[in-house]
């Protein structure tokens, strides 16, 4: 299929797309004419990329765990590498939530000072 049936089907611009392709996350073929090809596993892939984004991973975690998705939703083939990763990201998210609710909480003192 090409860029726009893969944006059209999946709801992500083709720009996006193009950027996950440059990104290591998405494959694609190229035709003679220049132009990109997908196949179907591409729209299983997409979804996948858009779930662990949403998750607050970033691409470059997101292209070492992706080996490991399974499903659109997605689900994964776990490995202690995997488990690894992910708990490590796990607590970079906990110590920004520490972080930003210190800030919150120095903001609030301000205002109830004034």
């Amino acid at each position: 299929m090409l860029i726009g049936e893969l944006s059209r089907r999946t709801g992500v611009s083709r720009r996006l797309l193009r950027y996950y392709e440059a990104q290591g996350l998405l494959d694609t073929e190229r035709g003679s004419n220049g132009y990109r090809y997908y196949d179907e596993e591409s729209v299983v892939t997409v979804r996948q990329v858009r779930g662990l984004l949403n998750a607050g991973l970033s691409t470059e975690v997101i292209r070492s765990v992706l080996p490991c998705a399974r499903g659109e939703r997605p689900d994964f083939e776990w490995c202690a590498e995997l488990w690894d990763i992910l708990n490590g990201e796990l607590a970079v998210m906990d110590e920004r939530i520490d972080g930003l609710q210190r800030s919150r909480g120095r903001l609030a003192d301000y205002l109830t000072r004034s």
